[in-house]
């Protein structure tokens, strides 16, 4: 790939503003604490934390330093969060460190022996000085807590950071309202916990929303095989003040008009709305912002979409920036430590034809390939801007692992592409600075929908994966069962236990992880594993409390069971407390 704008051209483009784009980073990883380490398990918190977290938290200090806002919304699900809060993963991370780079050392060691080409030895030396120093930053420029890192940057208004379903369920699909509840409810206290405010915004796990309407499972589960009235997902989520979320592309342009909404909350018919807001409901275009309700206009949110031909241009691996020749090569690893040597060379080329890495190559291209993601903003801009006469929204919503993790060279990249923009007169915003700035008059109804493929539940709700759902929607009806038999019971100390531990696992098992990670085949042993393993837990932490409440005591093979839950999914403290459930003269 070749571009003609260079990095330096950057500051001779100009573009009338003000004009916002707003860069999304989802930060999300399932609960792995305890669950294994490598191929499957802490090794993918530890990883995320060297690519990508503390390379974007150091690119947002570099930017604030210089005087520029990186503007970016960090969605951070409630499940990382307490990953990288938990008491025992600073020393996690720094085995995980140390350990590779000692395999880098090792790899020099055993590559000299084989008269290794200097330039592959030179990559080991970079291995084990990059480990080190990546080890050395979290030690010392964040006090061993990325939480605390992100919290600073938030509170100085750099960045905003929004919360995500406590444990990544797939809101639409689960069986209950009060599941989805409890996902947005227990969310929105996690996040409080960890960054001090209630977040304004809700990242919907995998985009995935459901309108109001009779739903039924198609499944054999008899509980749910019946239509009947379930709340649209942004009912919910309007319910515990979350004002915006994101959507993809499809989920606007296959929206249905429904009416202007005014500044004060109240709605105009469509043949009464202004000629602009007629205009946005006639297009319903990714590059406008648009406010999601129903027929009824009960409540409702703002919705961002993904500007999806802008997007892929960042994170497709075929035709986008990261199948560049001279990036890092994700797949090809070394046998002895699964370290990364080569380069992309070509994507299509056999992985016995790579080429070595050369990073100096890398960083000058992220910063060509910035120039040339500006130049196409602008333009973007520009262009909307002239037709329709009002400031266009551009939403680029993305994994946060692309960058550093499946695109090594992404926090370069991004790095230059928010200096840019500054320089271009183009201001990187947070979603809730374009709410205030911009706010949505445009009223749509949404359809059912997701970012996955096909833009449904496919990749979720699978062949592969309906067994799954059959036992989650099992487990939902068991323990909606529970609670309605012992409705108006006081819980003892040891029911509130065992019930705390039992909705642990019950959230867990409600991650979209497991299927996602089963439906495409990646570590699908493990994701059916941990999805069988919570559901299990959970089910004889049901009977256990059931014995409890008639009057029964604790069996030896309950407490090692609760004993084992609690040792292992240490998380969520507030669950119960967030479903009104308190002990009685609770254990101290």
């Amino acid at each position: 790939m070749a571009f003609v704008v260079s990095s330096r051209s950057i500051l001779a483009l100009r573009y009338d503003g003000p004009h916002m784009v707003n860069i999304v980073l989802h930060t999300h990883l399932p609960w792995v604490l305890n669950h294994g380490a490598w191929p499957h398990g802490s090794d993918w918190v530890c990883e995320a934390t060297a690519e990508c977290y503390l390379p974007l938290l150091d690119v947002c200090r570099r930017l604030v330093h210089d005087g520029i806002t990186p503007g970016i919304t960090f969605t951070m699900s409630p499940v990382l969060a307490e990953q990288l809060a938990h008491p025992a993963y600073p020393a996690l991370f720094s085995d995980y460190c140390t350990s590779h780079a000692q395999l880098a050392r090792a790899d020099h060691q055993h590559l000299s022996q084989e008269g290794a080409p200097q330039e592959q030895l030179a990559l080991a030396e970079y291995w084990e000085r990059w480990y080190l120093q990546k080890l050395d930053e979290f030690t010392n420029n964040h006090g061993s807590d990325i939480i605390a890192s992100f919290r600073e940057l938030a509170d100085a208004g750099a960045i905003e950071i929004i919360t995500c379903g406590a444990t990544h369920g797939y809101l639409p699909l689960l069986a209950e309202d009060a599941s989805v509840r409890l996902q947005v409810a227990l969310a929105q206290r996690v996040h409080h916990r960890h960054f001090g405010r209630r977040p304004s915004g809700m990242w919907m796990p995998e985009c995935a929303y459901r309108p109001a309407y009779p739903w039924r499972t198609l499944l054999p589960v008899a509980p749910y095989a019946t239509a009947r009235p379930r709340l649209g997902v942004e009912t919910v989520l309007n319910d515990y003040g979350m004002r915006y979320t994101v959507v993809d592309e499809a989920s606007i342009t296959g929206s249905t008009p429904i009416a202007m909404r005014r500044p004060d909350g109240t709605y105009l018919a469509i043949d009464e709305a202004d000629a602009v807001t007629r205009s946005m409901l006639d297009e319903r275009s990714a590059l406008d912002a648009f406010w999601a309700g129903d027929p009824l206009h009960r409540k409702g949110m703002g919705v961002f979409a993904r500007s999806m031909s802008i997007a892929l241009q960042v994170w497709s691996g075929q035709t986008g920036y990261p199948g560049d020749p001279d990036y890092l090569d994700f797949h090809k690893k070394f046998f002895k430590s699964s370290l990364r040597y080569w380069r992309v060379t070509d994507v299509k080329a056999d992985m016995a034809h790579k080429d070595y890495y050369r990073p100096e190559w890398a960083v000058g291209k992220a910063q060509e390939h910035a120039a040339h993601f500006v130049s196409i903003l602008g333009a973007t801009i520009n262009h909307r801007s002239g037709v329709t006469g009002r400031m266009p929204t551009v939403c680029l919503p993305f994994d946060t692992e692309l960058f550093g993790h499946w695109w090594f060279e992404g926090p370069v990249f991004l790095e230059h592409v928010l200096r840019g923009l500054a320089a271009a007169g183009i201001q990187a915003s947070t979603l809730e600075t374009s709410m205030s700035v911009n706010p949505p008059t445009a009223v749509v109804a949404l359809p059912e929908s997701s970012w996955g493929r096909n833009g449904n539940h496919d990749v979720w709700m699978h062949s592969s994966t309906q067994w799954m759902w059959e036992r989650e929607y099992r487990l939902e009806h068991r323990v909606r069962m529970l609670f309605e038999k012992h409705s108006q019971r006081q819980w003892s100390a040891d029911e509130h236990r065992v019930l705390g531990a039992m909705m642990r696992e019950v959230v867990l098992a409600q991650a979209s992880d497991w299927p996602f990670l089963v439906s495409t085949g990646s570590a699908a042993e493990y994701a059916s594993m941990r999805f069988h393993n919570h559901v299990e837990d959970a089910l004889a932490l049901a009977d256990a409390c059931e014995r409890l409440a008639g009057g029964g005591i604790l069996t030896d093979a309950d407490e090692a069971v609760l004993v084992g839950v609690e040792q292992r999914d240490a998380l969520f403290p507030e669950i119960l407390d967030v479903l009104g459930i308190h002990a009685v003269n609770p254990r101290v």
